[in-house]
This record gives structure tokens, sequence and C-alpha cells, in this order.
């Protein structure tokens, strides 16, 4: 239990520089592959289990990350730790103990520009408005480079949606005939968080079944809706041309869903 421990040794540091390196590339699968080789050298060690819970939201399994960071506690960057632990909590919709443990890592990093936007999207979702914005002030103020988040009005963004919609195949406008595409600003509590978790961040989402998967006299208990998420398209987007192609982009990929299509498939009906 005590190499659980002992401090990696300076090769080993150097090799979870490597790993890191590679998810900045965003080769994730490479860095599972030399984190697994690592770790059957140092089992369960803290700072490993730093970079597997890291891994794991890259690989979109939260709830796998977190069973990573237990036993991290002793890792050599706590700050780290606990913003990693607040990610995961977030990703579940635990945005109460997301925000303790963000706090936490401020506590320990009070410069650190990750957790002040984290601090800001999960006060989004509690309808804590003024605390957002001057954390993703403060993430800004450390992090120069940082974008501000796009600002028009929500008849604007109705507007751009409309229009991709407007932009969609012919047939594709039949399909919809009975879908509604509505806007909201962020996702439900409701549809986050359960087993194949919705990030909080998700730009659309189809609700509903497939036109594939419903027989002609079907009665469902919901009838299937598209959403579109004004506030994260926002803080994604940069000006306006890049946000009119995100929403247009978002919408073709809800679509898909409510057809059914393969990626295949996209193209042909003019969704790719």
């Amino acid at each position: 239990m005590l190499a659980r421990f002992e401090t990696l040794n300076d090769t080993e540091w150097k090799q979870v520089g490597e790993i890191w390196d590679l998810l900045d590339r965003g080769d994730v699968e490479a860095s599972r592959r030399a984190l697994g080789a690592l770790m059957s050298a140092r089992p369960g060690h803290a700072d490993l289990r730093i970079v597997d819970a890291a891994i794991a939201l890259e690989e979109g399994a939260p709830r796998r990350a977190l069973e990573a960071l237990r036993g991290a506690e002793r890792s050599a960057d706590p700050a780290l730790f606990f913003h990693l632990r607040a990610l995961t909590r977030y990703e579940l919709a635990e945005f109460e103990r997301a925000r303790a443990d963000t706090q936490r890592a401020l506590a320990v990093h009070p410069d650190l520009a990750e957790a002040h936007d984290l601090l800001s999207r999960i006060a989004e979702h509690l309808g804590q408005h003024d605390e957002a914005r001057r954390h993703a002030e403060a993430a800004r103020a450390v992090d120069g480079d940082a974008p501000e988040p796009l600002e028009i009005s929500d008849r604007d963004f109705d507007a751009i949606v409309k229009n991709a919609l407007a932009e969609m195949p012919e047939k594709v406008r039949g399909a919809l005939a009975d879908v509604p595409v509505l806007v909201e600003p962020l996702p439900s509590r409701e549809l986050l968080g359960g087993e194949g978790a919705v990030s909080p961040d998700v730009l659309g989402l189809f609700v509903g079944r497939s036109l594939r998967e419903r027989s002609v006299n079907e009665v469902t208990e919901a009838p299937n809706a598209i959403y579109v998420y004004r506030r994260n398209l926002l803080r994604v987007c940069a000006d306006l041309e890049e946000l009119r192609r995100e929403v247009r982009i978002t919408v073709q990929h809800e679509v898909g869903h409510l057809l059914g299509l393969d990626e295949g498939e996209l193209e042909a009906w003019g969704l790719a």
C-alpha cells in the first residue's frame, strides 16, 4: 500500500507529462494506452488516478472518472484533484457538489481560470446569473485569450434557428412538420445526470424515438421534440457567423437523430 503514495520518479513524471500532451492534442486512445502501461507499474497511485479521471472525462464517462478519483485525494496537485472532481459532478448534474469542489480548487489555486469558468457555468444552471457573470469575468482576467460570450437578443437567436430550418432539404422539412423545434436557455435538470447522461454543455438534443423506431400506428407517451440550447451555443461562438454555422450543424445533427440516420445517410439526406 505504501507504493500508492510514494512520489513518482522523474522518468514517470515525464511519462505523465507526455500523456497530458496527448490529451491536449485530442489523442484520447493513445493517452489511455500510455497510462495503462504506467499504471501497471504503479497500480492505484494517486497522481495516476488523476490522469485516469481526466481521460475518462474525455471518453464521456464521468461516473468512471469519479470512481478513478476515489483515493486520489493525496495527489501532488490538490487543486487539480478538486477541479476534476467538480467537472465529473458537473457532468452528472450534481451542481451544488460541483460548486463546492470548484470553490475548494480556487482556495488552493485562486488564479485557476478553468475553475472560474466552471463556476460560471454551474451558476448559470443554478439560475445565479450575477455570480455566473462575475466568474466569467474572473476567468477572462486570468486568461486574456478567453473570449467574451456572444450576446444577441432572443428574437435574433430565434431567427437564426428559423433560417437553419428553412435551409433544410424539402423532404427533411416534411419530416419535421409534426416535430417542434424548441429554443431554451439551457437543458432542464430532468434531462441531465441519468444513465448515459446528457452533458449540461450540450448544444442541442432530440428527445423521443426516431421515426425508424416507431411503427405507423404507434402512440407514444410523449411527442418527439428537438431542443436548441441558446446559452450553450452563445458561450462557444465568437461571432455571428460562427453562431449561424453552429446552429445549423446542431439542428442538422438532431434532425438526423429524429430520422434515425447513420453517418453515411446524413449526406444522402443533405444533412452532412
